[in-house]
């Protein structure tokens, strides 16, 4: 199962540059998870919305142009499945109405699956805002724990908007306490970890630097690597060695992000 996870930052302005077409072409990934799809389905064309090869389901912000997220699943690879389900809630969450989950749950053999897209707010705007933000760590993790407990196969991936630890960020002593790199931002990956989860990437890769999955778009910061790494699969570890490959697409462009790929065995 090859899964890539992107944060597209408007998924009808990667349409219009042609780089969602080139990924699917290129990669043909089984399942594809996006973030900030930023509207509805209504809004789209007919590749984005009834696409030949792809079974697609979104979950929009009620506020039109903001946040929302995404699931792809290939027609060829969904015909193995049984019971598909799509959710969009993680109980007790706040933020419930911007789009922030897309969950497709199915059986594959004897397993039961649950796949999550999830764009984590960024908690910049205001302090309520930040409190929001920490609240929804907790019950999204609550929520991850809750399900790998059951036995179930659970893959997270996403912009969860925190660089864990110091090699994640290019600069990090001029960011040390900033949004993305608080304290207590960090100890929630902490705590991830702690509950038995794994960075699927850093868990190939212990101690690589100068690698990240977004980068500002102002003063040319991506040409010159001054990034951050906040694009993750998240999986429990009793499953790390499903993980085949995994690997930032640094070079595929037409989001501040960059694309993150996982081979799932």
């Amino acid at each position: 199962m090859k899964i890539i996870t992107w944060n597209v930052n408007g998924i009808r302005a990667v349409e219009k540059k042609g780089e969602l077409q080139n990924l699917l072409r290129e990669e043909k990934p089984d399942v594809l998870y996006l973030q900030e799809i930023k509207g509805n389905r209504e809004q789209f064309s007919e590749f984005l919305s009834d696409n030949d090869e792809y079974q697609i389901y979104y979950h929009s912000a009620q506020k039109k142009g903001y946040a929302g997220t995404g699931i792809w699943l290939q027609r060829e690879f969904a015909a193995k499945l049984k019971d598909i389900e799509f959710s969009t809630e993680i109980p007790k969450a706040p933020n419930a109405d911007e789009g922030r989950l897309s969950q497709l749950s199915f059986k594959l053999g004897r397993n039961q699956y649950e796949l999550l897209s999830i764009y984590f707010p960024n908690g910049g705007k205001s302090e309520e805002a930040w409190q929001e933000k920490l609240r929804f760590y907790a019950h999204t993790l609550d929520y991850m724990n809750q399900m790998a407990e059951q036995g179930r196969i659970v893959i997270v991936g996403g912009d969860m908007n925190v660089a864990h630890t110091e090699i994640d960020i290019a600069r990090p002593k001029e960011n040390d306490g900033k949004i993305g790199f608080h304290p207590k931002e960090r100890a929630w990956m902490d705590q991830v970890v702690g509950s038995g989860w794994i960075d699927a990437w850093r868990e190939h890769n212990p101690d690589t630097s100068d690698v990240y999955s977004w980068w500002t778009l102002r003063a040319g910061a991506r040409d010159r690597n001054i990034g951050w790494r906040i694009d993750y699969f998240l999986l429990p570890g009793k499953h790390k060695k499903r993980v085949k490959s995994v690997d930032y697409m640094t070079e595929h462009r037409g989001s501040d992000h960059c694309p993150l790929r996982m081979e799932f065995e």
